[in-house]
């Protein structure tokens, strides 16, 4: 997560809560990992604080508050049924890789143009929901992001202030849900420091290599991990006979 919140690899973020998600329930991934996003933010924005486009934040993020309080709702429906939860956050991490694929295909064929601002706050609402869920709230800005062909700097700066806002307001359904729990805090703690090692990392990667074939072995065990969350059956196991 924390090479992805300084840039590099394309928003592989996303992977976190899928491959959690095989191994602990997944409303405990989700509420795991939102503090360490969170923190992630505060060195992600610091590098970035002035390097964002305030138009497109802002849209994104009047769309995002009601796409956060429809996947707050849709969490409190299905909170004791985790299957369709893993089902859910399996299409996610299915689509997201879908997405990255299209995307490849369709960039060179985009052209430049600055979408409405009543696209912007849709999109901002499918990221809100998405993002909720899963903290995979990419796609969506991307789509509302890319036609813009902004610079790198000032697309990823945006993408980074968006997400810092909103996983601000994920913290009001989070605790109101009662997702977020006292015995996860040494986890955290645990974890904490690597985030910002991740950021540190992701930053120096970022100038210095293309990411290519890094996006492409993560997206491969996104895609893994999407197809086992959906069938709800262990593929390595299949492999080896266990």
């Amino acid at each position: 997560m924390g090479i992805a919140k300084a840039g590099f690899g394309g928003g592989i973020g996303v992977i976190a809560t899928p491959l959690m998600a095989l191994t602990i329930p997944v409303t405990d991934a989700a509420a795991l990992l939102l503090p360490l996003l969170i923190i992630c933010d505060l060195f992600a924005v610091k590098h970035y604080r002035t390097c964002f486009d305030r138009r497109s934040a802002g849209l994104l993020l009047a769309g995002a508050v009601p796409g956060v309080g429809a996947g707050a709702f849709f969490f409190a429906y299905f909170l004791d049924n985790q299957r369709v939860l893993e089902v859910g956050i399996g299409v996610l991490a299915l689509g997201f890789v879908l997405f990255q694929a299209v995307r490849v295909l369709l960039l060179g064929f985009l052209e430049k143009r600055h979408p409405p601002a009543l696209e912007g706050i849709a999109m901002g609402a499918i990221s809100g929901f998405t993002s909720t869920l899963a903290h995979a709230g990419g796609p969506p800005v991307s789509i509302y992001l890319l036609p813009q062909r902004l610079p790198r700097d000032l697309f990823l700066g945006t993408t980074v202030i968006f997400f810092a806002s909103l996983n601000q307001i994920k913290l009001i359904p989070y605790y109101s849900l009662g997702l977020l729990k006292v015995g996860n805090l040494m986890t955290i703690l645990l974890l904490a420091p690597l985030s910002y090692v991740g950021v540190r990392l992701g930053i120096y990667l970022k100038g210095r290599f293309t990411d290519l074939w890094f996006n492409r072995v993560v997206y491969a065990v996104l895609l893994l991990a999407g197809v086992q969350l959906v069938l709800g059956r262990n593929l390595l196991g299949m492999f080896w006979g266990d």
